[in-house]
């Protein structure tokens, strides 16, 4: 058989010559790329020691209870705040919005208290009531500091040196803290039924200026209310979520057995069951939009409802199903003119795929090699998240000076609460706050906690990368072992995941780490670009911006190379044995050898296993669908009662998708891990007595028409 090369070979290398020797997978293999690997165990060790710092300083307390003016936490148990875990203000109309309130940058005493206000009242209001009835300063004193028991103090008094808040405002708790419980009757804001209140110092005020000071607050309370509904929606679904994706995960082991034998026939059922599937919606989508069109209320647009918490009121207009109309027709025209241009591709993906099919066939454990690799990521993840809270949370209470009027030159400057109203800053800034307002201190450890927080996203990124390194060379190493079997599966070694695992671990843990560190410090840029991006949001440098723009867009397209190089490198250190570098470049001039194939091939395969889990996540979801809208008579009754039938049938699509792709993640190393060797094949072989292909007959036979056309 003649074959074409698609590049010159002297610009990317010379092919590979025939070795009769060679068997796969080389089983003589040397440690490569130590230097890494040593400086790669001594990051561990250091991110160890770390994890072991930040545990000794620091104090998740700190992040799970409020803390008051004085850096106390509310709730904590073992202290005179073991009963009161919410967060009281007392002046609530200093303050500007909810996020300045939930991260207690707000300009008024903070205090812990056991529940929050139930009534309007002001300090003049229990003063007078007082004479007549304690009771009233039982239940007033409650919101006042620890220790203050003089009711017949003046207001002025009170007022100047904090001890009582003047005004109760109703408010329920919301994050642990005090907000005001806004609701809206008829369009009307109220606060407990009432439009008016008194502001303790002798003044009618109205409701609504309560609401800059807590600028968006019915937003957040709408968010909660929905949070508890999709709460509660999952307590009740989700043992029928569990089946949902208890029922992907026997889809999606089915579809790789059927793939196993009946692979050309599925992938094209799959092709055309997508697109039958997609015109299908497409036919929906207009006939709901041609329904809906001139009925009266339909025709309002998207944007003049906003956003609803009900979906099922966008169903009700037609410019919803017409968005849904116009998309569907663009990824159908997509599916289209793929599989229209590049049907000969498709023919020879789907021979990869067959042979894809048999190798994991074969090897059936590599199926269950991603819960490996998943726990790795878990571990990883864990690890990273409690560091990370330990070094937020280390350090002293540090106060600052929160001034309640603009302008003050003492604003955010470090004060002492206990000698805070003796000195000259009462003075030049009037009613002015030391509050306290974050942890931290004058140590080395402490000046430094920010480089350690990137030292510790970065080794996050790095062990991380590594984890899904390990698995793409366990796998590559087993795929090659197959490919490279003259007799399948006969010549196949015994444990073939489990010798390709030991191999990686114990040759080439170090050309892991030096390819998954680049790809870390790549990813460390992107994220101080993101960082700085947005920072510069309200900068009006567009210049700037320009740059940032292309510096984000590079680092992308450099992040997915280096991704796709570090893949085949990782394919070529499988089956060769080689470091890092010499695996990178090799399969570098491989695949540029063979551009043409890589450049479509490669996509193609995975375009097709994407509709695979589409069709696995969609079967799924709209068994979903008919059960959790109450479609199925036969189990009718079992439905649970929900808010919002979408929270688990969003949950089960989502769920369905990961686990196919779990699957098929495995699929795709295989197909790229048999590729690669096919091109090797190519070359080392030509198909004669002396040179035989390892490849499959009918992929041989695939590949040589192929081969031969122009």
């Amino acid at each position: 058989m003649g074959r074409r090369s698609e590049i010159p070979p002297s610009l990317y290398g010379e092919p590979r010559k025939f070795d009769p020797a060679f068997k796969g997978p080389i089983h003589n293999r040397h440690c490569t790329d130590v230097v890494c690997c040593v400086i790669f165990v001594v990051v561990i060790l250091g991110y160890i020691v770390l994890g072991t710092v930040a545990w000794m300083h620091g104090d998740p307390r700190k992040v799970i209870y409020p803390t008051d003016s004085y850096g106390q936490f509310c709730g904590q148990q073992g202290t005179t705040n073991a009963n009161k875990a919410i967060l009281f203000y007392f002046n609530i109309l200093k303050c500007a919005s909810p996020v300045v309130l939930i991260n207690l940058q707000c300009p008024t005493t903070q205090l812990c208290v056991s529940k929050c206000p139930d009534r309007f009242a002001t300090y003049l209001d229990m003063q007078y009531a007082y004479r007549y009835n304690k009771s009233y300063w039982e239940y007033y004193r409650q919101f006042c500091k620890p220790g203050f028991n003089n009711p017949r103090k003046s207001i002025g008094e009170v007022l100047r040196d904090e001890d009582c808040p003047s005004m109760l405002v109703p408010s329920r708790p919301f994050l642990q803290r005090c907000f005001p419980d806004f609701t809206t009757r008829n369009g009307v804001l109220t606060v407990a039924n009432k439009t008016t209140f008194k502001d303790g110092r002798g003044k009618t005020r109205n409701v609504t200026d309560l609401r800059e000071a807590a600028n968006g607050i019915n937003s957040v309370l709408d968010a909660r209310e929905v949070g508890i509904k999709v709460f509660e929606d999952y307590a009740g679904s989700w043992y029928w979520i569990l089946i949902g994706l208890v029922i992907a995960m026997v889809v999606s082991l089915l579809f790789i057995l059927l793939l196993r034998y009946t692979a050309g026939v599925l992938l094209w059922v799959i092709i055309f069951g997508v697109i039958g599937v997609i015109g299908y919606g497409i036919l929906h989508c207009y006939w709901e939009f041609s329904t809906l069109r001139g009925k009266p209320g339909a025709d309002v647009t998207i944007s003049d409802i906003g956003f609803q918490t009900d979906f099922r009121v966008y169903l009700q207009l037609s410019q919803t199903w017409l968005i849904f109309m116009i998309c569907l027709c663009i990824i159908e025209a997509t599916i289209i003119l793929i599989l229209i241009f590049l049907r000969n591709r498709v023919r020879i993906a789907i021979a990869l795929l067959k042979e894809g099919s048999k190798a994991i066939g074969h090897i059936m454990s590599t199926l269950f090699y991603p819960i490996v690799t998943f726990l790795l990521i878990a571990i990883c993840i864990s690890y990273w998240a409690v560091t990370a809270v330990f070094l937020a949370s280390s350090g002293d209470p540090i106060y600052k000076v929160m001034p309640a009027q603009p302008k003050c030159m003492y604003e955010n400057f470090t004060c002492d609460p206990e000698t805070f109203s003796k000195t000259n800053v009462t003075k030049l800034c009037p009613h002015s706050q030391c509050t306290f307002a974050f942890y931290g201190g004058e140590s080395l450890y402490h000046k430094y906690i920010f480089i350690l927080q990137i030292c510790n996203i970065f080794v996050f990124l790095w062990l991380v990368n590594f984890a899904i390194a390990l698995g793409q060379c366990t796998l590559a190493g087993a795929f090659a072992s197959y490919y490279w079997a003259f007799k399948k599966p006969g010549d196949v070694p015994a444990s073939p995941l489990f010798s390709s695992f030991g191999r990686a671990i114990r040759y080439h843990t170090g050309s892991l780490a030096f390819g998954s560190l680049i790809l870390a410090i790549v990813q460390l840029i992107r994220i101080i670009l993101e960082y700085l991006d947005h920072k510069l949001k309200s900068a009006q440098n567009k210049f700037a911006k320009f740059v940032l723009c292309c510096l984000k867009c590079c680092f992308w397209c450099l992040e997915h190379l280096i991704k796709f190089m570090n893949r085949n490198a990782y394919i070529m250190i499988a089956i060769y044995g080689k470091n890092f570098c010499s695996s990178a470049k090799e399969a570098f001039f491989l695949l540029m050898r063979n551009v043409i194939r890589v450049a479509v091939l490669d996509k193609v395969t995975d375009f097709l296993l994407f509709l695979g889990k589409v069709l696995i996540a969609g079967s799924v979801g709209v068994l979903a669908f008919f059960f959790f809208t109450h479609r199925i008579p036969v189990i009718q009754e079992e439905v649970p009662s929900l808010n919002y039938y979408w929270v688990p049938l969003l949950t089960v699509i989502s769920g369905s998708y990961l686990i196919a792709h779990g699957f098929f993640s495995v699929y795709a190393m295989c197909v790229d891990t048999l590729f690669l060797c096919f091109c090797e094949d190519l070359e080392r072989n030509d198909g004669s007595a002396a040179k035989p292909y390892f490849m499959s007959p009918e992929l041989h036979r695939i590949l040589g028409r192929n081969e031969q056309s122009p």
